[in-house]
């Protein structure tokens, strides 16, 4: 019998049972992204608990969780509620959340954040702290860039690709300078790398 390849619906599944195992989730985000995760959690059986800043009040995520917990901050600039890391850790231990989800902005990838969860027993859903720290630096990332990538039918890569490479497929992927800006030059090998992989230039994205 061969076995059927790995799909998006067995990573869905992995997912859902690995969230299974907590009972109460603070949502660190707000909007259709707090929405989303408290349906989701929903739907698995786990209380959710939501924040908000005084200006959000009234916004339909508070009212989509099973219980929401302002977060003070300047009412002109209400986005530092969302910021603010020690006072989510401390809603989240104060109302008996087992785990914390940042949905994505905000402090999702924020290595201080995972790791003042990590140190009050909350699990951070979410790459480990260290992952953070290390490909939030492109230049302590680069000796980590290769991967082993099986050969695909009709490829001609195999063994060792870059990081970029490995994820496309074969092809090269994004690419970025470590100092934020691509650059004139960057962004013309970009465009050549592009068309020589998939037949058509590709603009060049700052980070």
């Amino acid at each position: 019998m061969v076995a059927r390849p790995f799909e998006v619906k067995d990573a869905a599944r992995c997912s859902a049972f690995a969230m299974s195992q907590f009972k109460r989730v603070l949502v660190s985000n707000r909007g259709e992204i707090a929405i989303r995760i408290a349906k989701a959690a929903s739907t698995l059986g786990i209380e959710t608990v939501g924040i908000y800043a005084p200006a959000d009040a009234l916004s339909l995520h508070t009212r989509m969780v099973s219980e929401a917990r302002e977060i003070r901050s300047d009412a002109a600039d209400p986005v530092r509620a969302y910021l603010d890391a020690g006072a989510i850790v401390q809603i989240a231990r104060e109302t008996g959340c087992d785990c914390v989800h940042p949905g994505y902005g905000f402090l999702a990838e924020n290595e201080p954040f995972a790791q003042a969860c990590a140190d009050e027993g909350l699990a951070f859903v979410g790459p480990p702290p260290a992952a953070l720290a290390l490909f939030g630096d492109k230049i302590r990332a680069r000796p980590c860039r290769f991967a082993r990538h099986p050969r695909r039918a009709g490829s001609r890569h195999r063994g060792r690709l870059s990081g970029r490479r490995a994820v496309a497929g074969g092809r090269p992927g994004l690419s970025g300078g470590a100092e934020g800006r691509p650059g004139r030059g960057r962004a013309r090998h970009a465009r050549r790398a592009g068309a020589r992989a998939h037949g058509r230039g590709i603009r060049a994205l700052p980070e």
